[in-house]
């Protein structure tokens, strides 16, 4: 077997076998460190299959700071074609897509690399996977970096500059044209698709017709064995079939003679049932007489009974003769009484109908409500002022509150733009509706947050929380004329505390009764919940 896991090398037999042996005087060339290449090129390798962007091919075992080699623009070799004369040897490209052993391995070989590489120095194409793990690149990303391995040569070189310092005794044989014979043929066949050494190309084909027959041998014996194990499972069935015939002859057997057994118990006992029902026959008549005997006493007791009922009704119709004498004597008066009451009632409500007198609970004024005094005020809205405290101390916000049915109105972006302007407007409302929600379970005054939607295309998707109403301007509308038309839309008299920091909205609100508080005096009293 030779260095190639079994298989004939590049430089040995095939189309690329003239190219090979060309490229050795250049390998040598290199490996001595400045030996001048035919056309006055510095020290590099082999030059591999001319890539779509004509990037000058670099020599895997070249020596740092060595010039690349270009090709020269000559075109790729046909098959079986040595070098051409004064030109450095091309070898040919794969005829044919990547075998699928190989083109995994190399793959993971790339994936495990990646790792290793800055982000500006990864493909434009590669750099979404750059915080993946190797398991994930193989997974997701084994597409991109392929296609980046094939399309993009100086990524693939970074790639087989990597494979050199984890593997430098394969890459080291495959730059000297000899593989490794106890190498794993993929191993080698992806080492060769990156390093690109001389007769690469039928290095990989080799691996994948290696690979296909080492897994049509795999299958071959993978049958042979499930054939082998099935033939000891039909022969272990057919022995436990026979042995479960003979078992279950025996239980047959077995069970003819509990047969027998119990044909034998059944005679016995259609004797005993024969005996059993004679006897029965002589109890039925027993029973019968002592049925007789027993309806004769029935029929002697139920007379005695009847004649013992009568008795009793008769006694039963004296008691109650004695106590309707009683009720009768004592009726007389009550009669009497009641016939009086419903007299006086009659003529009450006569005189009621006759006078048109309203019913008592209707009547608009009392007596008291005739005598002239001064009647106690009423606090307002604006009366709460008057209280001696600041206008932004919290405590004048629960006051206001405090009024009966007060309706708080708050102009809410303006509250959270003073308060947390740096949020974004979503988690500005979420927070304002909670602490909003929170005041109005504490004080249960009727709570309504205005936000501007003049500029939304689709009204904004939010769960009000509990007890708090929350409302967006229409288009073409602000949120300061919204809150007008709320304070406009509520009856006289009734407390009404706005909140805004807008000095236009305050005056317009004021001018229509309601109490304007700043921004800050709410946003105090939010901390407090």
């Amino acid at each position: 077997m030779d260095g190639n896991g079994g298989q004939p090398r590049p430089e040995q037999s095939g189309p690329g076998a003239g190219a090979t042996r060309g490229a050795e005087p250049v390998e040598q060339a290199a490996a001595e460190g400045g030996a001048a290449l035919p056309g006055g090129a510095g020290s590099a390798g082999p030059v591999g299959p001319a890539e779509p962007s004509a990037e000058p091919a670099r020599s895997p075992g070249a020596a740092e700071g060595a010039e690349p080699v270009e090709s020269g623009g000559a075109p790729d070799s046909e098959e079986g074609a040595g070098p051409t004369e004064g030109a450095e040897p091309v070898e040919p490209a794969l005829d044919r897509p990547l075998p699928e052993g190989v083109r995994h391995r190399v793959v993971a070989i790339a994936a495990d690399a990646f790792g290793g590489f800055t982000y500006p120095e990864l493909p434009v194409s590669l750099r979404p996977y750059a915080r993946f793990t190797p398991s994930r690149r193989v997974k997701y990303a084994a597409t991109a970096l392929a296609a980046a391995l094939e399309s993009d040569p100086a990524f693939r070189q970074k790639v087989a500059g990597r494979l050199r310092e984890a593997q430098p005794e394969l890459t080291g044989a495959l730059d000297a044209g000899s593989p490794p014979p106890a190498a794993e043929p993929l191993d080698v066949a992806a080492a060769a698709y990156l390093l690109r050494p001389a007769g690469w190309a039928k290095l990989v084909a080799t691996a994948g017709e290696e690979a296909q027959r080492a897994e049509a041998e795999r299958a071959d014996e993978e049958t042979a064995r499930e054939l082998v194990r099935l033939r000891e499972e039909v022969a272990a069935l057919q022995a436990q079939i026979r042995a479960d015939a003979t078992r279950a002859r025996g239980e047959l057997e077995a069970v003819r003679k509990d047969g027998d057994a119990l044909h034998r118990k059944l005679r016995a006992a259609h004797s005993d049932v024969k005996r059993a029902e004679s006897a029965q026959r002589k109890l039925q008549a027993e029973l019968d007489e002592t049925r007789a005997a027993a309806a004769r006493e029935r029929a002697a007791a139920e007379s005695d009974a009847r004649r013992l009922r009568a008795r009793l009704t008769e006694a039963e119709a004296a008691v109650e003769a004695g106590r309707r004498a009683v009720r009768e004597g004592r009726s007389v008066e009550e009669v009497r009484l009641r016939l009086l009451l419903d007299t006086v009632l009659d003529a009450a409500a006569g005189l009621r109908r006759e006078l048109a007198l309203p019913p008592r609970d209707t009547l608009g004024v009392l007596p008291a409500d005739t005598v002239d005094a001064v009647a106690p005020g009423s606090f307002s809205a604006r009366d709460i002022a008057t209280r001696a405290l600041s206008e932004t101390d919290p405590a004048l916000l629960d006051q206001l509150l405090a009024l009966p049915q007060a309706h708080l109105v708050v102009d809410g972006y303006n509250v959270t733009k003073t308060g947390y302007p740096a949020l974004p407007l979503e988690k500005q409302r979420l927070r304002l509706l909670g602490g909003l929600a929170a005041l109005a379970a504490q004080s249960g005054a009727e709570v309504t947050c205005v936000f501007d939607g003049a500029d939304l295309d689709m009204p904004v998707l939010l769960a009000p929380p509990r007890g708090v109403r929350v409302l967006f301007s229409k288009a073409g509308e602000t949120a300061d004329e919204l809150i007008r038309r709320l304070v406009r839309a509520e009856p006289p008299g009734r407390q009404i505390v706005v909140v805004s920091a807008d000095r236009e909205v305050a005056d317009g609100v004021a001018k229509a009764g309601a109490r304007p508080v700043a921004s800050v005096l709410l946003l105090k009293r939010l901390a407090r919940v």
